[in-house]
């Protein structure tokens, strides 16, 4: 199993978790984060923002569906044709276990 964090813009959540869905991926959180990458904030007109709001998504999923999810995230948090900065990054981990509260049962 592996953890796929994605952290993306706030405008483009709705789409990639319609794609998510409608490609059997339903399991996700949500949260809404704020940082900066490696452009350091950005600076408009006079006023410098260290701190840009995101959303970050965070699901688990089988080793051999990884490619696929990345697949649908960078396809759909994407701005432009070729992309631009601040449009988000993936994070993979490992996962050794998951366990469901009420069932006590293991896996996905």
């Amino acid at each position: 199993m592996l953890m796929v964090r994605a952290i993306i813009r706030p405008e483009k959540t709705g789409v990639v978790l319609s794609e998510m869905l409608s490609a059997g991926f339903s399991a996700v959180t949500k949260l809404d984060v704020y940082g900066r990458g490696k452009q350091k904030g950005i600076k408009v007109g006079d006023v410098y923002y260290d701190e840009i709001p995101k959303v970050m998504l965070l699901c688990i999923v089988k080793d051999e569906d990884k490619d696929d999810v990345c697949r649908i995230i960078m396809k759909n948090a994407k701005t432009g044709k070729d992309g631009t900065f601040g449009d988000g990054r993936i994070f993979i981990s490992p996962v050794e276990e998951a366990y469901t509260i009420s069932t006590g049962t293991t896996g996905l």
